[in-house]
């Protein structure tokens, strides 16, 4: 009886020992980095800046592939069903994994049972522009227009039921306004119909939107932070023109598939904040006035429970649900 237990215990240590040499090997080979959005917005641009350096620091290619549609729905259901061996992961964003879940009554991965938080990367400003071609320069001056034009001006966003485009009804909702929603598969595609003069206004996070804004292709009226921000000195907050309900900034993060071993997890963690804490990628942000996070797993599981709850709350309040 000894000697079949024995044999047993040998047996499950043997069959058990590939998968524990595959973690303290990872990564052996390239990873992938999921964009649930097209190029050129700013989970992009975060997500290439980090892949940059996550691959200096991993000692492996870190590859950002763009899979965009379903307001990131597509992207986000690829990485939940993907192999959790640590070679596919995926950038988190409030709308793919806050937004989504609370206007999608019919979304095809749930963001606490086939996700596994790796890190909270960084939390940045949103914006509001409009094209040069409006005539406007400010808000009061922006919502005159809007008066005269009840219903015929038009907002962007990266998607139906993104981020953005609640951000648009909130907009709508505190300022009374009926700006018609112009949804686009990512934040680019808006930005470039809107500096064509094709679309009126893009809400957007700012990082996508600063180039255009400094270099007057776009104009800013507000941004959504707790104050005014350095890049951008003359542009109020939205709580500073009566708008506090819009004024809320945004987070992205970082992702696996459900049941990726935790100590994968850990040294993606550790190494994402290393990234983060070095004074270039602390520059790069600082030009997008973004701030580094690089919070441990739990933290971010934690503050994704509770954006869950506050855009279902908004959700349910607007009667908001796409099929």
């Amino acid at each position: 009886m000894k000697k079949l237990l024995l044999g047993l215990a040998l047996a499950a240590a043997t069959a058990a020992s590939p998968a524990w040499a595959q973690t303290d090997a990872w990564p052996a080979r390239p990873i992938k980095l999921v964009v649930p959005f097209a190029p050129g917005g700013t989970t992009d641009l975060i997500a290439r800046a980090m892949a940059d350096r996550l691959t200096r620091e991993l000692g492996q290619p870190v590859i950002v592939d763009n899979k965009a549609g379903a307001s990131g729905a597509i992207g986000s259901d690829f990485v939940a069903k993907a192999l959790p061996d640590g070679y596919t992961i995926g950038m988190a964003t409030v709308t793919t994994h806050a937004v989504n879940p609370a206007v999608f009554p019919k979304l095809s991965y749930n963001v606490l049972r086939d996700l596994a938080p790796v890190t909270q990367l960084v939390s940045v400003p949103n914006v509001m522009t409009v094209s040069p071609n409006l005539g406007v320069s400010t808000m009061a001056q922006f919502l005159a227009r809007e008066k005269e034009q009840s219903g015929k001006l038009t907002y962007g966003s990266p998607g139906p039921g993104s981020e953005a485009n609640l951000m648009g009804e909130l907009f709508n909702q505190s300022a009374r306004t009926h700006i018609l929603h112009v949804p686009y598969r990512g934040a680019g595609p808006a930005l470039q119909d809107a500096m064509a003069g094709q679309i009126d206004a893009v809400f957007d996070n700012l990082p996508s939107s600063l180039p255009f804004i400094q270099t007057d292709k776009l104009r800013a009226l507000a941004v959504a932070a707790p104050k005014r921000i350095p890049q951008l000195p003359a542009v109020p907050t939205f709580e500073e023109v009566g708008l506090k309900p819009v004024n809320d900034s945004s987070w992205f993060g970082l992702v696996a598939p459900a049941k990726t071993p935790a100590a994968i997890v850990d040294r993606l963690q550790a190494a994402s904040a290393r990234v983060l804490a070095t004074p270039d990628m602390v520059a790069t942000m600082e030009k997008f006035a973004g701030t580094g996070v690089g919070s441990r797993p739990e933290a971010f599981r934690a503050l994704l429970e509770s954006e869950l709850k506050k855009f279902k709350t908004l959700a349910d309040a607007g009667n908001i649900r796409l099929e």
